[in-house]
């Protein structure tokens, strides 16, 4: 019959047709499968520019240390950083009060610490160079240093906020060179020391514990010194900067081949009287009598801030705003540097308990003025 055998051919064609559907897809399926990790896997261009960046980070961080100084009050220790610059353990860091030639520990990127030395500062320049007893260490060239221009991308490497007290890796911060300017800065009543160029950067790096770090280009280049904190004379607001080892250099060099001559004395005290005393607080501090004598608290007005947070007589101040005082001396500097309305941070020790406390800045300020110029005053002025 024709009208059979016609759908016996139609029924054959649609199932040839639909077996050879078949294989196509099932031919079709390995090479998507084989193909799909090659979608996910990145580009051979993308690899090395992220290792690469690692191995910067990596590289730098060894040449990093933290230091930790100051610290002979049960080991309350203060905290800065710096960098190798020769393989005999020589290092470069910010001129400060962490600095205390007695007792200044090193910490490697290992986490080996070594008992460091001032081999010589110049406070001018705020810089400070430190020996410790090692050798073979990885280190930044002088002469390898360059000056990144405007516009160029950095990284900032120190030990911000004491956040790595071992062997744990320094913080790394990336900015943008925003600026290169000449310096004009001050911490409270105190001008800046150094008043040279500067690299101004687009990051906050300038954070307590960072000055002494180092700033580098993105490939590791050595560029800069990070520096202290500091206001900025004209708008009041904090800078973020480095001082180029263009600056540095010459001093670095002679200081560690022993033929520098420093332009002034690093115990040199300002010339401006403070405009905020501790008698400003209620605070009555014992007698100072000696280069470092403790920072007691001999009295406490009534009626004043001091006697709002129930500070007592006897009290020995520890910190201010996180830095520690080592004498009645220190403890009136960092008075100094305070700026109205700002918040007083101490803490002290009475007996063997640590008491932190808190206290309002008078929003009016003494008037600076020339020493050999003060009234007659309370035994609390300089």
């Amino acid at each position: 019959m024709p009208s059979d055998r016609l759908w016996d051919a139609c029924v054959r064609a649609a199932i040839w047709g639909l077996s050879l559907v078949l294989m196509c897809l099932v031919a079709v399926a390995p090479a998507q499968q084989s193909n799909a990790p090659e979608e996910v896997t990145p580009s051979p261009a993308e690899a090395p520019a992220q290792s690469r960046q690692q191995r910067v980070i990596e590289q730098v961080s060894r040449r990093v240390v933290k230091i930790f100084g100051a610290g002979r009050l049960k080991n309350l220790y203060a905290y800065s950083s710096g960098f190798l610059v020769s393989p005999q353990g020589h290092l470069v860091t910010i001129w400060s009060h962490v600095l205390d030639e007695q007792e200044v520990t090193v910490v490697l990127h290992d986490g080996r610490r070594f008992a460091g030395r001032i081999v010589g500062a110049e406070p001018q320049l705020d810089l400070a160079v430190l020996k410790i007893d090692a050798e073979d260490l990885p280190c930044f060239e002088l002469d390898e240093a360059v000056t990144p221009p405007v516009g160029a991308r950095v990284l900032s490497f120190s030990n911000m906020f004491k956040v790595a007290t071992g062997d744990e890796p320094v913080s790394v911060l990336h900015g943008v060179i925003s600026a290169r300017t000449r310096l004009t800065a001050r911490r409270g009543v105190f001008d800046s020391a150094y008043n040279g160029p500067v690299l101004v950067v687009d990051a906050i790096t300038n954070n307590p514990g960072s000055g002494g770090g180092v700033l580098t280009t993105r490939d590791g280049q050595l560029a800069g010194m990070v520096g202290k904190e500091l206001r900025n004379a004209q708008s009041n607001t904090w800078m973020n900067y480095a001082i180029p080892i263009a600056e540095l250099k010459t001093a670095i060099q002679d200081i560690i081949s022993g033929t520098f001559t420093p332009k002034s004395n690093p115990l040199e005290a300002p010339l401006s009287s403070p405009r905020f005393l501790p008698i400003d607080f209620g605070l009555v501090l014992v007698p100072d009598v000696i280069q470092r004598t403790p920072a007691f608290i001999d009295a406490v007005l009534p009626d004043s801030r001091a006697a709002d947070v129930q500070l007592k007589a006897n009290d020995l101040v520890l910190f201010v705003n996180d830095q520690l005082i080592q004498s009645v001396r220190m403890l009136r500097e960092e008075l100094a540097r305070l700026e109205p309305g700002d918040t007083l941070k101490l803490v002290v020790r009475r007996e063997n308990i640590l008491i932190p406390v808190e206290l309002t800045v008078p929003e009016t300020a003494r008037k600076p003025r020339k020493r050999g110029t003060e009234p007659e005053a309370s035994s609390d002025d300089p």
